[in-house]
């Protein structure tokens, strides 16, 4: 069975979908079973995710994929349907299957318009969004990469608001193109395999990074990075890099955030901007250390300036919406300056923020759609004193938003405080550590200002308008999308060691890939409890 967990999980949604969709032809056919059927199955894939949990990862001393299926695919090429599970991917799986069932409740009411289209996107979009976090063969890992931009593209386009194709077509252009660049990087490093390894070419990640590790495939020439390494990394960090997205390949971003229905806007933020950030770790970490090492201070230099240009952005956005959109660039800022921090409490924290990300932005993309559903506008001048006719609403509006700020004992602390304090003793990226996190706190003062300024003038002071005045508080139905995500950003915040323990291998290996193929020596690794 633990073989096959990985493919049901990857097939379950595929079948929902197919169900979904066909379920019109059937005579009883009804509006409302649409989304029954894609809650069941999307329960019932969160349910078995939960799995996952049940084995040794993170436990041992050194790094394994677990629940791995490694069978020939494309024999001819020496493709294999090769998927596996660590310490890294675990959790962003896990984060996946929870945010497709809290989107489909989102979206219980407002979907008008060809709701079985609808409902059976997101699924398709769940198998492919797992399917990147498990591909162990570099072939399906672009095939499942690809696939998750054509059901959003729908999302977007259909289902999106007055600016919906523009942004569609945007979104799928820019991220189209990064994906055609990697698949030529793919291809190469297909064609290196064979030229240097009897056997022939292979796209299996665990081959060619033992390859690599061995040295009976090298990228470099005298220890130092050759012009085929430094295009291998080019393309493999553009491609992610939009997907982050890190400045200045940001654009497409918040007019998708924008344009987007709530549901799109949720796993968008949640999950799909995350698949940019594991694949650096995941491909650009792992195959070119002597590049990422290299390209170290460009990355840190791009991260603070989309921390610090996210946050002054979206301080000046008159729509909630756009505010929240740009307030991913800046976060995602901080996960990518995590990252190349290049010590184990900055990659730690990088990880747990994109979980952290993930739990707030997507509540805050919820509680937006719900005030969307009865004013139809979101534009932060058109409400005021919100917190007295839904008091409720405004409690748990303000919850969410310190989470996202990084107050003290919530989930966003914890991610912020590592990312900075992995940074401020970095040896290995940046020559001034301590003024790089100095410049990228400001982003943490910054989101205080823009997200407390922006309740203010929401929730606090005189109702503003007679419908603002009739408005009704929170129902059963919203208040249960948002209490599981609020029982995670307590818990994240006061407890994260069962979340860190569980990467802390997989962390450390990546981590060692970069350096100790360098010349310098990184500082002892900090022991995270």
């Amino acid at each position: 069975m633990s073989e096959w967990l990985l493919t049901i999980l990857i097939l379950l949604p595929v079948v929902g979908g197919v169900a979904v969709a066909l379920h019109p032809l059937a005579p009883y056919a009804r509006t409302s079973h649409y989304k029954w059927i894609a809650l069941i199955f999307s329960l019932a894939t969160f349910a078995l995710s939960l799995l996952l949990l049940n084995s040794d990862i993170g436990a041992g001393t050194t790094n394994a994929f677990h629940f791995v299926r490694n069978v020939p695919w494309v024999s001819s090429i020496g493709a294999r349907y090769h998927v596996g599970v660590d310490g890294m991917s675990l959790w962003l799986v896990l984060l996946t299957t929870l945010l497709v069932p809290v989107s489909i409740l989102s979206s219980w009411h407002s979907v008008e318009k060809r709701p079985a289209a609808f409902y059976a996107f997101i699924l398709f979009l769940e198998s492919a969004m797992i399917g990147v976090f498990v591909s162990l063969d570099l072939l399906l890992f672009y095939l499942f990469f690809e696939a998750s931009l054509v059901p959003m593209f729908f999302l977007i386009g259909v289902w999106g608001g007055e600016r919906r194709m523009y942004a569609a077509v945007k979104f799928f252009i820019y991220t189209a193109v990064g994906s055609l660049l990697m698949l030529a990087g793919i291809i190469w490093l297909y064609f290196l395999h064979a030229s240097q390894v009897p056997g022939g070419g292979t796209f299996d990640y665990v081959t060619l990074l033992e390859a690599l590790r061995s040295g009976a495939m090298s990228l470099t020439d005298g220890g130092q990075p050759t012009d085929v390494q430094f295009w291998l990394f080019v393309v493999f960090a553009l491609a992610f890099s939009i997907k982050v997205p890190l400045f200045p390949v940001h654009t497409w971003l918040p007019d998708a955030h924008t344009e987007a229905p709530t549901a799109g806007s949720v796993i968008l933020a949640g999950v799909l901007l995350k698949m940019g950030t594991y694949g650096l770790l995941r491909f650009n970490f792992a195959f070119f250390p002597e590049m990422t090492r290299k390209a170290a201070p460009f990355f840190v230099i791009l991260a603070v300036i989309g921390i610090i240009y996210g946050a002054l952005v979206a301080m000046v956005q008159p729509d909630v919406k756009r505010l929240v959109a740009y307030s991913s660039v800046s976060h995602m800022g901080f996960v990518v300056l995590g990252m190349f921090s290049f010590t184990e409490p900055g990659m730690q924290g990088a990880l747990y923020q994109m979980l952290n990300h993930g739990v707030s932005t997507g509540a805050l993309f919820l509680i937006v759609g719900m005030i969307y559903e009865r004013r139809h506008t979101r534009m932060i001048s058109d409400f005021g004193g919100l917190a007295k006719p839904m008091p409720l609403f405004a409690t748990l509006f303000i919850f969410t938003s310190l989470s996202s700020v990084g107050l003290p004992l919530l989930n966003g602390f914890v991610g912020e405080f590592l990312i900075m304090l992995g940074m401020w003793t970095s040896t290995a990226s940046v020559s001034r550590p301590w003024l790089v996190t100095m410049l990228a706190a400001t982003g943490v003062i910054w989101a205080a200002v823009y997200m407390l300024w922006m309740l203010q003038r929401m929730l606090f002071g005189r109702v503003t308008s007679e419908k603002n005045a009739r408005l009704s508080d929170l129902n059963a139905r919203e208040i249960g999308l948002l209490v599981p995500l609020l029982v995670l950003m307590l818990y994240m915040g006061l407890h994260p060691r069962p979340f860190l323990a569980r990467s802390a291998t997989s962390i450390d290996e990546v981590r060692s890939r970069v350096v100790e193929t360098g010349t310098f020596h990184a500082d002892a690794p900090t022991e995270l409890k």
